[in-house]
């Protein structure tokens, strides 16, 4: 008897080899990226930078600080997910726990949900400075302080809404997603003892489908910390040699300040090391956001299967 030796499959064997290599390019490319700034940014990076202000200089790599932007942009990602979390989530569980699924509005919402995740991130900022900056915000002006510019103004909240409306579509299609992965057997049992819709989506489905919403929450959390067009018109400033007392203040970000060392600086060379500090500081601040939002996804997963 013999043995037929088993004939090599070169289309097979080109298509691992080209993905591979796709692969090992993307992932040297980020090493790259990271290797340049870690480089030449660790070098600024000090507690009088983390921790210092703007009033001693703006442009200069001695006495430069930018804990005004570290503020800024935490409590910018604070609110944003504040205000995103919880429409996400009511969005999310109506569409698929509640609605027709052919229903015209069905389709209308869904329809709205896919343009705005095309929407440019430019466009959003308008959205902002024109709906809540003008419109509510001078809306409350008008009612409540008719004299004074109080809420029709760029500001932490304001920008905060605009980042809000930005990951919306992410954070409801995150949680869709989340409560499909929900067995239907799981409401079914819950149905048939007795419970109602509310509690069965409350009590069952939801604890359920937390840790996929989550992972909504991390995606938001990481495109709002990075984003900067939305807040341009809505809230983020040039200068500030202090911290924003209120949410009706304006603030200084992270991004922000790397677009002004980058184009509004008047010596680019001699303020790279700023910018490359701010840059480092700026990952290292979105990689712990998002850290801490998959340790608690991890430590609700863990219980859950205890459980």
């Amino acid at each position: 008897m013999t043995l037929r030796r088993k004939a090599l499959d070169w289309s097979g064997l080109a298509f691992t080899v080209s993905t591979g290599a796709a692969t090992f390019l993307i992932l040297l490319m980020l090493a790259i990226i990271l290797g340049n700034i870690i480089w030449n940014g660790a070098a600024q990076i000090s507690l009088r930078f983390i921790f210092g202000g703007t009033s001693e200089g703006m442009f200069d790599p001695q006495r430069a600080g930018i804990f005004p932007m570290i503020f800024g942009t935490a409590a910018l990602v604070f609110l944003m997910t504040i205000g995103v979390v919880p429409v996400g989530v009511a969005t999310a569980i109506y569409l698929n726990e509640y609605a027709r699924k052919q229903s015209t509005l069905t389709r209308v919402i869904r329809a709205a949900i896919n343009n705005l995740a095309g929407v440019p991130s430019i466009v959003f900022g308008l959205f902002g400075l024109g709906f809540f900056v003008q419109f509510v915000g001078g809306g409350i002006d008008r009612l409540f302080f008719s004299s004074h510019l109080h809420y029709a103004k760029p500001a932490l909240v304001w920008a905060a809404a605009t980042m809000a409306a930005l990951t919306l579509p992410v954070m409801i299609v995150a949680t869709e997603e989340a409560l499909r992965a929900v067995p239907q057997g799981l409401r079914e049992a819950s149905l048939a003892l007795g419970a109602t819709k509310l509690e069965t989506v409350f009590k069952v489905v939801l604890p359920q489908a937390l840790p996929g919403i989550l992972t909504g929450a991390i995606l938001a959390i990481g495109r709002g910390a990075g984003e900067v067009a939305p807040i341009m018109f809505t809230g983020v400033a040039y200068y500030l040699a202090h911290l924003p007392k209120g949410v009706t203040d304006q603030f200084m970000h992270l991004g922000y300040h790397v677009f002004v060392l980058s184009t509004q600086s008047p010596d680019v060379e001699r303020t790279e090391p700023i910018l490359f500090g701010t840059v480092l500081v700026l990952l290292v601040l979105t990689f712990l956001l998002n850290l801490s939002a998959v340790l608690v996804r991890a430590r609700l997963r863990a219980g859950r299967v205890a459980g």
